[in-house]
């Protein structure tokens, strides 16, 4: 049950910070640098991992920059797409790497191994976000908007 209480306790904090107008401050301040996809690409990839760490909840860790997000990538007319594989490549295969995570928690209570000695074995969970900042700076698979979308 704590951990329900804590994803509704992150949830609720994300729908305040949207609705009081810090997410878009935030991501006014972020976005000050990126001068391109790959910019952004990574600008994405490092919130996820970076809320995944504060937040302690992966559900946080991709909505709240999915929203903060979701404006830049459609005006460089990238497709959604784009957008979500960042937010899962980082938010969710992050998630079991943190600790006090929620995630990193249940698999420590579940498993009994602290989610720092997998760490060095987590192979997709390290890889993926670097393969995505590749794609991010060299324009492999971000696809465009179509005229017809």
């Amino acid at each position: 049950m704590p951990t329900v209480a804590l994803i509704i306790c992150a949830l609720s904090f994300g729908g305040i910070m949207e609705k009081t107008g810090m997410l878009e401050v935030l991501a006014r301040a972020l976005l000050k640098r990126v001068k391109r996809t790959g910019s952004l690409v990574a600008t994405t990839i490092f919130s996820c991992i970076g809320l995944n760490a504060i937040a302690s909840d992966q559900y946080i860790a991709i909505v709240v920059p999915g929203r903060m997000y979701k404006n830049a990538f459609d005006e460089r007319g990238l497709h959604p797409k784009n957008l979500s594989r960042c937010l899962e490549d980082a938010g969710t295969l992050s998630s079991p790497l943190i600790p006090w995570n929620s995630c990193g928690a249940f698999m420590h209570a579940t498993l009994g191994v602290n989610p720092l000695l997998y760490l060095p074995f987590a192979f997709l969970n390290l890889l993926t976000p670097l393969v995505s900042l590749f794609y991010g700076y060299t324009g492999i698979t971000m696809e465009k908007v179509k005229e017809s979308d």
